[in-house]
This record gives C-alpha cells, structure tokens and sequence, in this order.
C-alpha cells in the first residue's frame, strides 16, 4: 500500500520551484500523468500510478511530498482521510468504561481527529474523502466489535460527551464574564463547591474570565468540562500551563469522575499520564501524513514500550534508541569550575516577595528550577538574565547570558529565517548539527513567526538561545507546548549544547520527567503562591528533589525497567514506607 502525502502549508504553489515535482516524475516522462497541476495550484499525486521511486520529496526544496510505503493489510484499517494526498488515520483507540484510556504521541498524528470522532463533531469516512461521513457506515464497519455500541448511544444521542479543549487561551475570546458565574451556569451535578476547591480556584471565581493566568484559564476550562453530568470526558493536554502539584489534584480529580464514566486523556506529560491513566495507546506514523493507533496496553506497559520505540506485537520500531534514564544513585553535582557566586537575594515587587538562599553555579552542569507557580522560579532567573535587579544581594555577571522567557512575543511580520538570522549564525556547524536538526526547523524557515502554533514557536525561541555564545543558559519553560517525542529531543539537545559551549544551563520547567533527565542539580523553590516565595541554593538531585517533593506532599520511585520516575499512589505501602524515611526521591 503507497500513499502520497502532500503538505499543503509548506507547498508554495510553483514559487521558486516551478513544480520541479512534476518536471522530474518518471511516470509523467512517460507521457502519463502521475502529478499533475489542482485547481488549487498545488500540485496531486496519482497513488495508482506512482512507483514510490522517491525522486519528487528528494527534489522538492519545502518539503512538502512525502510518499510512503505502509503494509497492505492497514488498507482495511483506514478509518479517515482529509482529503486526496492529504493526512489519514488508522484504527481508533477504544475507551473502556469505568476508566481513563491516555493517547500519547507525536503532534501532527491524528490526536485531535480521534478527539473530533468521539466528541461526534467528525463523522469517520474510512478513506472515502470524496463523501462526506456516514453514521450508517459507521455502524456496519465496527458491528460485531466493541466500539459499536458506544457509536450507536452516541449517534442516538443515548450518551452524553463533554469536550476540555487544547487551546484553553482562546477561551475568552469565546466566553465573557465573572469566572465564578460562568462556572455556575455549567454545574449540572450541583459540585460547583467541591471542584472550585479540588482545583483550588477560590481566587479566580472572583475576576473575570479574561483578568486570569493561564493555569488559571486551563484549571477553569476543566472545572467546565467536569462540572456537567457526562458519560464520556476527553480532556486534551489537561496539564498544561499547570505546576506539578496542580497537575496532580487534576489527575486525582479525573480518576474520581473515572470510576463511573468513560474518560479519554491526550498528555504529554509522561509521569502525570502514569499516575493518570489505566490504559494507554500510543500513536506512531509520520507527522502531518499518517498515524496509526497502537493496540492498548496497560499504562506502565505502554509508557515503557513508548520510551523503547519498539512495538514488538506490530513489529514497528519508531525511535532509533531507547530513552533510558540513569539508574545509578543522584549525582552530587560536578567538580568543574565556579562560573558565578550569588549571595542570599531578596526581591519584593506588586505584594510579592522572594527570599533566595546563596550559591554558586559550575561551568558545564544543567541546573533544574522546580516549584509551585508564583514563587519565584521566573523573577530569579530574570535576576540572572539583569533584566531585574535584586533589592537585596548582588549577583556576579561578568559572563555572558542567553535567555528563553517563558512566554514569548515574537515579531510576527518576518520569517523564522529572518528572525533566526537577527539573532544567531545560522551556518556555524555547532547551530546546524546540534541544534537546527533536532528541532526541525528547516520545515519552518519560509514561515511568518505570526503564523507559527505555540509548539513551532517554542521550538524557535530555544534555537535562538541555545544559537547565542554565551557562558549561561536560562531557558524558562521550554518543554510547554511540546509534544513527548519534542521534549526528549530538546532534553538530548540541552544537555549536548552545553557539553559543546562548556556552558552552564538553568533550565525551569514543570515536567518531572524532563527535570530528572537533564538536570545534574536542582534548586527547590516554595512558599506561598503570589505572595512569598523562598528557594534553596542548587543542591544534589537527592537533597533538592527531597526538598522540592516533602513540600507537595507525594514520593517518586524508579521503574525498575527504564528507569524513568514514577509517583508512588498516595498512601499506599512504598508511599507510606519512603514518607518514614523522608525519601520523597526515588533511590
């Protein structure tokens, strides 16, 4: 089975390439017409008549065709197609009752049209795009399997499903008003009380729907989502924008709703997926051409084989090495040379005051920043960056800094070329290998910063840092808005960077996983949120993880086949056990 793939974003109509595709198509030589010129002028690619001779994505210079090779067998398991050359599914998770099904995978591999089928919004049309969807075929095609009753129930409006969305910023470009209103309007189960105090939302009831942060804004969007009487809930991406301790009481929340309802979780967050979900499939394919739905294994299974890239019962391999984390007992930190020395820092601005314990920082180790939201972990690496000055302390820069702020504001009327091209040397060797290739950003350099989605953005702002020469490295939330596969990249490429520079990175994220990956040292931070913050000096990964999870209350263990961090379920006997040790980090 061939399919031709054209990425209709990235073709550029004929500029600067006049369609060499079709100019250099054996197939068309021959006086046939295997890629001819649409109505659209772009171009379309004759699956029947296509060899899979792979001259044309050679040759096109956007990157833009893709003709791939699938088995013939997955004819039978197409579930839906956008549209001639365009993306298409394969198979269909099924979400068990009475539990939380998670989907992990790449971007751009079908996550949100599995969200669309479920929700009813698409009606799947099994790869006949010039028709629209058909509830009848739906039925016939899963009759006998376990899915047809929930399409029946949903299609006879027998059920009800309630969608959490991804883009939660956009909601109150939708919605207006008083928060704590808004919510009322949607409490079918009378838990208004109950969720507002799970979710720990009592401030925000107050102000209005666009006054509120963004792990405001996304903690509101799932009280929403949970406050009306469903049978089905798919939540997409639920931690984003959250801490570590908020993403926890959410997971704890949605496994309450689980233990009578079906609820469907997409998450990138690998340790709160695990602490999460019951069941999980995994999505494997090609971005922006084709996904394929794994079979379901169960969540510590699943995790594991994603972290493999191997599966085994498919006989798909979909990562060239394994992610493996290192087993060995926390490092104390590296011996290399002092880079900078800060004293004890003090820093009160807008009602909030932040207390920083002295240390010191040493050329070459990865520094990870932990810690609730609003205590801190931003106005101290802006202390480092010098856009801000301590009121009380002195923070030794004599060295060169590079900084990613977490929430960027980009020109939006170049391009990333041009941008990349402002700020770094896009033709050092140390750029194009170690950076630009791992994040892809040669897909990108033709479009407008404007046009970019917050994962393409991300990917662009940490170019730009890591591309900088400079002593340290502040990257402020870099894993947001990327997907799993993307955050172990940028993890790989941080810690390499460094390596090459011999620089020093400071890197602050809410990503337990991606934390525990790249950091040597860590620098707990707590307090009370948006009113007083303190934080450690940086200490050894046993002693500040220590710090960082006695103050959430929950412990972490090792898998003992990957050895990535795992949460201990509340209460139960490695919980307790680790807690009368004051263990919180796994050993």
């Amino acid at each position: 089975m061939r399919i031709a793939v054209l990425k209709r974003d990235q073709c550029k109509n004929g500029i600067n390439c006049n369609f060499i595709c079709g100019r250099v198509c054996p197939i068309n030589r021959t006086g046939k017409e295997c890629i001819i010129i649409g109505e659209d002028n772009k171009p379309l690619i004759s699956e029947e008549l296509c060899t899979g001779c792979g001259i044309c994505p050679k040759k096109c210079p956007f990157k833009a065709i893709s003709i791939i090779g699938l088995p013939e067998e997955l004819k039978k398991d197409i579930i839906h197609q956008y549209g001639e050359n365009a993306f298409r599914l394969f198979r269909l998770p099924y979400p068990r009752e009475n539990s939380v099904t998670g989907i992990i995978g790449q971007n751009g591999m079908g996550k949100t049209t599995i969200v669309k089928i479920f929700s009813g919004e698409l009606i799947p049309n099994f790869g006949n795009f010039k028709e629209e969807g058909n509830k009848e075929k739906v039925l016939e095609y899963y009759s006998g399997l376990a899915l047809y009753d929930f399409f029946y129930a949903l299609y006879e409006n027998e059920i009800n499903v309630v969608h959490k969305p991804q883009y939660v910023d956009l909601l109150p470009k939708a919605v207006k008003g008083n928060v704590g209103d808004l919510l009322k309007k949607v409490d079918e189960k009378g838990d208004f009380h109950s969720i507002v105090e799970k979710l720990e939302l009592e401030e925000a009831i107050e102000r209005d729907i666009d006054k509120i942060s963004g792990g405001e804004l996304q903690r509101v969007a799932i009280a929403a989502c949970l406050l009306k009487d469903a049978d089905f809930y798919i939540l997409d991406e639920p931690s984003s924008y959250l801490d570590v301790k908020q993403r926890l009481n959410v997971a704890r929340l949605i496994r309450e709703i689980a233990k009578d309802r079906r609820v469907l979780v997409v998450e990138h967050d690998l340790v709160v997926l695990d602490y999460l979900a019951d069941y999980v499939n995994m999505m494997y394919g090609s971005v922006g051409a084709y996904g394929i739905v794994s079979h379901p294994r169960l969540v510590r299974q699943g995790i594991n084989v994603y972290l493999q890239g191997y599966l085994k019962e498919e006989n798909i391999r979909f990562r060239d090495e394994p992610v493996k984390f290192e087993v060995r007992p926390p490092s104390e930190g590296w011996g290399g040379e002092i880079l900078l020395t800060y004293s004890d820092l003090k820093k009160n601005y807008n009602g909030f005051s932040l207390e920083v314990e002295g240390g010191e920082i040493r050329r070459g180790e990865v520094i990870g920043a932990v810690g609730p939201n609003a205590t801190g972990k931003t106005t101290f690496v802006k202390m480092l960056a010098n856009i801000i000055k301590p009121d009380v302390g002195i923070v030794d820069l004599k060295i060169k800094v590079s900084y990613k702020p977490q929430y960027i504001k980009p020109d939006e009327n170049i391009t990333v070329l041009e941008a990349l091209n402002k700020a770094v040397d896009i033709s050092s060797g140390i750029f194009q290998t170690e950076i630009s290739n791992y994040l892809d950003l040669e897909f990108l350099y033709e479009r407008q910063m404007g046009d970019l989605s917050g994962g393409e953005l991300q990917r662009v702002a940490i170019a730009i840092c890591l591309g900088r020469e400079a002593d340290i490295y502040l990257l402020d939330e870099p894993s947001a808005y990327l997907d799993v596969e993307q955050r172990l990249k940028v993890a790989k490429m941080i810690r390499r960077v460094m390596e090459k520079r011999e620089a020093t990175g400071i890197v602050v994220d809410h990503d337990i996983l991606f934390i525990d990956y790249i950091s040597d040292r860590i620098m707990a931070f707590y307090g009370k949120p948006g009113v007083k913050g303190y934080s450690t000096k940086p200490l050894n990964m046993r002693e500040g993880m220590n710090a960082f999870l006695k103050d959430i209350g929950v412990t972490f263990r090792r898998d003992k086949d990957t050895g990535r961090p795992r949460i201990n379920k509340e209460g139960s006997k490695k919980d307790r056990e680790q807690k009368d040790k004051g263990e919180y980090y796994y050993r």
